[in-house]
C-alpha cells in the first residue's frame, strides 16, 4: 500500500514539476532517479572492480601505500557526461544524485564479491567552510546510498579535514600532493583498530586526497584499507 501511494505521489509530482535526467535533460520516467535508462547504460564503466588488485586505479598507490582493493565506477573527463553528472552533484544542490549514485555502484559491484570483508565505509571529509558552502558531503551521499544496499556502517568522525587550500582541479600532481599534505587529522581513528575500511570521494585524478587520508590513519593497528569512487580521470589509465 505504502509503495503504490509513493508511485502516484511521484507521478503526480512529475507531472506538476517534471524531473529531468541530469546528463542529456530528457523527462525522466517513475522508475527512473537521476539519469534516464538510455545515459545510465551508456556511460562509461571502468570494470575495475573485476580486477580490483590490479587496475589503473590500484596502482596509483603501488610503492606508496598499501590498498587492498580499489575502483572506480566511471571513467571521468572534463567536459564530458559524466562531468555534468558530478558537476549537478557537487555544485547543483543536488546531494540526491550521490546516493542514487552510490545505490547504482552498490548493485553493480556486488557480485564480484568487491564488499566482501569490508566492515565500514568511510567518506572522505570536506573541510567545515566546504561544508557550509555546500550543505553536505557529495562523498557521504555517495557512502549513504551504498550502505543502503551493502547494509554497512557509515564512520564520519574518524578524520577531521582541518582545511582547505584550493581546489585540486587545475593542479599537477606535484601541487596536488602538497595541498593535501597533512590535512587530514585523527579524531577518533582507534574505532577502526583491526577493521576493513572502505575509503569513498567522488573523483581521484592522481590519488593525492585519499594518500592523504591514508597517511592520517597510519597509526591505526591492523588497518585494511580499499578506496572505491565515483570517477577516475581517465588519463591516469594509461
Amino acid at each position: 500500500m505504502l509503495l503504490m501511494t509513493m508511485n502516484w505521489w511521484t507521478r503526480l509530482l512529475d507531472i506538476i514539476s517534471p524531473r529531468q535526467c541530469v546528463v542529456c535533460g530528457r523527462r525522466l520516467m517513475p522508475s527512473e532517479r537521476s539519469l534516464c535508462t538510455v545515459c545510465l547504460l551508456h556511460l562509461p564503466r571502468t570494470n575495475y572492480h573485476l580486477n580490483a588488485y590490479d587496475n589503473a586505479m590500484n596502482r596509483l598507490f603501488w610503492g606508496l601505500e598499501r590498498v587492498e582493493r580499489a575502483a572506480a565506477y566511471f571513467h571521468y573527463e572534463p567536459h564530458s557526461e559524466v562531468a555534468r553528472l558530478v558537476y549537478a552533484l557537487k555544485y547543483r544542490q543536488r546531494p540526491d544524485i550521490g546516493e542514487d549514485m552510490g545505490r547504482l555502484m552498490a548493485r553493480e559491484l556486488a557480485p564480484s564479491g568487491f564488499f566482501d570483508g569490508i566492515d565500514v565505509l568511510f567518506p572522505v571529509p570536506l573541510a567545515r567552510k566546504r561544508l557550509r558552502q555546500r550543505g553536505y558531503n557529495q562523498s557521504e551521499m555517495l557512502a549513504r546510498g551504498i550502505s543502503e544496499v551493502t547494509h554497512l556502517p557509515i564512520a564520519v568522525d574518524v578524520l577531521r579535514r582541518e582545511r582547505f587550500e584550493q581546489s585540486q582541479t587545475a593542479l599537477g600532481r606535484r601541487e596536488r600532493q602538497e595541498n593535501v599534505e597533512g590535512v587530514f587529522v585523527q579524531k577518533q581513528a582507534i574505532r577502526l583498530n583491526g577493521r576493513h575500511v572502505l575509503l569513498v570521494d567522488d573523483i581521484c585524478t592522481t590519488g593525492a586526497t585519499l594518500l592523504a587520508c591514508i597517511k592520517a590513519l597510519k597509526d591505526v593497528e591492523n588497518l585494511q584499507i580499499s578506496v572505491l569512487t565515483l570517477g577516475l580521470t581517465k588519463k591516469s589509465d594509461k
